[in-house]
């Protein structure tokens, strides 16, 4: 896109690929599942017209970034994760403190980075996943499973090639993408063995906010890479469970706002708008200043209400000496 510059950045045994445009204070934007760099293309534009230096990495095993062994699901627990950040902001604002401005499977990985390491985190702005504190009695992969069943998304990611297999020979690349992203209905997703996503729903067309410019662009760099950068993250989760049992009961003390869709199947999770509202996503997140939640917004909502979120992080930035603009 035009002005955004990209660089090769060599860190913690990976070539990590980053997008960025504009000068001043750092704004670090971490993309989710199954998006990239480009899904803050809205973002890098706005916060560098204002006096800041947008960043938008391709996180490990996704899109340009390379070097991460995708045999190996291991690699993609969290401390892998946090770690590639921690080098990454080594190389491109060393002593410096930058503000995180993270959706979906980047949040997850901003909560953990400014619960490990708060010294490089001016402040949080997360979309869409809120914080998920540790439960140490029981796996991430059996609670899902007790509430949602083989069928739920999360556990059909589980298999090493099965997911890919089946979007290479019954859905296609494209075909998966434009179902994913088109997806609205806040219940669970569910990707039944030999129906498809959500069983035999209809095509849907795309939204709005997605021409087929961009599904292009997503579609042409998932053909290149394939799905098992990105569904390893899933297949680590209880990995990760088991590596940040220290951490269990932890605060993230960094200054956070949450802004998340109405409809975004993450807040209709049961149980989740009870932590979000009633206390007890303040007590793990005592620095928390606001929650936004957004009418009539799903899940990718720095694509779909781009003018909206930019204009939170913004406000949100202008409390802070250092990144006043």
């Amino acid at each position: 896109m035009e002005g955004i510059e990209h660089k090769m950045i060599s860190a913690n045994g990976l070539n990590i690929h980053i997008a960025e445009k504009g000068q001043g204070p750092l704004v670090l934007f971490l993309h989710g599942f199954p998006k990239l760099w480009y899904s803050w293309r809205h973002q890098l534009h706005f916060m560098a017209s204002h006096g800041y230096h947008a960043v938008a990495p391709d996180l490990r095993g996704y899109g340009d970034t390379t070097g991460a062994p995708l045999h190996d699901a291991s690699k993609f627990s969290m401390p892998y994760l946090v770690g590639d950040l921690v080098a990454l902001l080594d190389v491109i604002a060393p002593n410096e403190k930058v503000v995180v401005v993270a959706h979906d499977w980047g949040a997850t990985i901003a909560w953990h980075l400014s619960l490990f390491r708060p010294d490089k985190v001016k402040a949080l702005v997360s979309l869409s996943v809120h914080y998920m504190p540790r439960n140490p009695n029981i796996r991430v992969m059996d609670v899902m499973k007790a509430f949602y069943g083989e069928d739920y998304y999360v556990l059909r990611f589980q298999e090493p090639g099965d997911m890919e297999a089946g979007i290479a020979n019954s859905i296609g690349t494209k075909t998966f993408l434009k179902k994913f992203l088109s997806h609205r209905d806040p219940a669970p997703w569910f990707f039944p063995k030999g129906k498809g996503f959500n069983g035999d729903s209809p095509d849907a067309p795309l939204p709005s906010w997605l021409s087929e410019e961009d599904l292009d662009y997503y579609s042409a760099k998932y053909e290149r890479t394939g799905f098992t950068g990105p569904l390893n993250y899933y297949r680590a989760f209880d990995l990760t469970w088991e590596l940040t049992a220290p951490w269990t009961g932890a605060q993230v003390k960094v200054p956070t706002k949450h802004i998340v869709g109405e409809l975004d199947v993450v807040y209709n999770v049961p149980g989740a708008k009870e932590f979000v509202h009633k206390g007890e996503f303040q007590k793990y997140v005592p620095l928390l200043q606001e929650v936004v939640v957004m009418e009539g917004t799903a899940h990718f909502i720095n694509e779909e209400k781009p003018d909206e979120i930019n204009n939170h992080i913004y406000q949100f930035l202008k409390q802070f000496k250092d990144f006043q603009t």
